[in-house]
Parts: C-alpha cells; sequence; structure tokens
C-alpha cells in the first residue's frame, strides 16, 4: 500500500459499494503506481467491474475515497455542473476500454476515434486527423482507417476502441474484460496490443479471465470474491502458490475449465 495519494497513480481507499441489499465491494483498497499494470481476477459476479467502473465514477461509491494522480474522483462538497464538470476533467485523462466496443456504428474507425479530440480538446481537424492515424497505426489498423464498424471483426472493432482511448493521451487505462467478448482466435490481437502498452510503460488496471495473460504482463495481481480483495501479490506467486484457500479453488476451476 502506498502512503503518499502523489505517488500513486489511482488510489481506493476503503470503498465500499452496494445495490439495494447486495453489497458488491466491502472495504476495498489498492493503490496503482505510475507505469505499473494491475490485473484484477475473480470469478463472476465478485465486484471486479463494479470496482474498475467506480475509478472514473461511472459507479458512484457509497463511501471511502478514490483518488486519481492526486486528485480526489469522489468529492462530495462538489455539487452539480461543478463536480460535472470536475469529473469530465478526470475523464479526460482515464481512457477506459469496456467488454462491448461501444462504437458509433455511423462513423469510420478514424472518425471514431479522433470524435473526442476535436469535440473535448477543441483539437482542429487535420491535427486529430493525423492523431488518429498514428493511433489506428500503433493498433495495427491503418488500412481500416475509412472502415465503418459493420466491416470490422470483433478484435477490430476493439483495437479501434482502444486506439480511441489512447487518443485522448490518457495518464491510465482501465480495461473491462476487453476480450471476453471476442472469439478465441481474435484474443491474442487485442492482447498484444494490451502487452505492447505494458513495454511502454502505461499505467493499466485490468479485469480479465486471461489468466496466462494476466501472469505475463502484471506487475501485481489483485483476486476479489464477493466484494473483497482475498489476495494480491505478485502474479507469479499467486497464480503459482496462491495462500488462500478461495484463491486456490478458483485457479483450479480456471485450470480445468
Amino acid at each position: 500500500m502506498i502512503n503518499s495519494k502523489e505517488k500513486a497513480m489511482v488510489e481506493v481507499i476503503n470503498v465500499k459499494k452496494s445495490f439495494g441489499d447486495v453489497h458488491v465491494l466491502k472495504d476495498i483498497t489498492l493503490s496503482v503506481e505510475k507505469g505499473k499494470i494491475i490485473s484484477i481476477i475473480g470469478p463472476s459476479g465478485s465486484g471486479k467491474s463494479t470496482l474498475l467502473r467506480s475509478v472514473n465514477h461511472l459507479e458512484t461509491i457509497d463511501a471511502g475515497e478514490i483518488w486519481f494522480d492526486g486528485v480526489q474522483v469522489n468529492q462530495p462538497q462538489l455539487k452539480g455542473r461543478a463536480f460535472e464538470k470536475h469529473i469530465n476533467r478526470i475523464r479526460q485523462k482515464m481512457g477506459m476500454v469496456f467488454q462491448q466496443f461501444n462504437l458509433f456504428p455511423h462513423l469510420t474507425a478514424i472518425e471514431n476515434v479522433t470524435l473526442a479530440p476535436i469535440k473535448l480538446k477543441k483539437m482542429a481537424k487535420k491535427e486529430a486527423r493525423e492523431l488518429g492515424r498514428y493511433f489506428l497505426a500503433k493498433v495495427g489498423l491503418t488500412d481500416k482507417e475509412v472502415v465503418y464498424p459493420s466491416k470490422l471483426s470483433g478484435g477490430q472493432k476493439q483495437r479501434v476502441a482502444i486506439a480511441r482511448a489512447l487518443a485522448m493521451e490518457p495518464k491510465v487505462m482501465l480495461f473491462d474484460e476487453a476480450t471476453s467478448a471476442l472469439d478465441p482466435e481474435l484474443v491474442e490481437e487485442v492482447n498484444q496490443v494490451m502487452k505492447q502498452l505494458a513495454k511502454e510503460h502505461m499505467t493499466m488496471l485490468i479485469v480479465t479471465h486471461e489468466m496466462n495473460f494476466a501472469q505475463e504482463v502484471s506487475d501485481r495481481a489483485l483476486f476479489i470474491d464477493e466484494g473483497y480483495v482475498v489476495e494480491e501479490g505478485d502474479p507469479k506467486m499467486l497464480f503459482n502458490s496462491p495462500t488462500q484457500e478461495r484463491t486456490q479453488l478458483f485457479l483450479r476451476k480456471m485450470l480445468t475449465e
């Protein structure tokens, strides 16, 4: 645990979240240092996605604090328009890639990538297009610039979604089961993009069911179950020699499926 919020890119402190009577997050605490990759694993319904969505306030937490780059994300003293402006500033530096691609079907690949820089950063269209071409090339889609999402494979759509997030030049990337909606043969092409980001020391918080991928790219791994962080630590230790019985059972089940 990092003592100073200024040293952590993302800091989650004693966070709790319920949906009605269901307690989804129960006193979660974690830190993500700049340039580090944290993978979050756990069974369905364990709170993984809710935790990730809480980081950029797509879910409103009930208790605790969330900090991003030295600024508190959930600021209870801010209301209405003031809070909306605050959270929009936060999200501009926090890229998120979802399980579903969420591309605009009426826009081409490059139009999807350049929309936010033009609208939110007020970037000139020519400059945004150059930026868009750079990030499409980065995810291996130079030849898909003017193609609409309906003509792209699932893996290509997800790579456009990653390029779109990167085009805002975020300080952290959040991946919420980015490959779980893909056919098995398309998973690796998305994982390769994420592996390249890891080599470039992009700060990443990854919710994944890809155990081998998590072990390969992560600096630290967390196993979450029933809203608690059951175990965390070095990925090789957690995946190969977990100390908690719940972690052992989960990994054994994942390996036999």
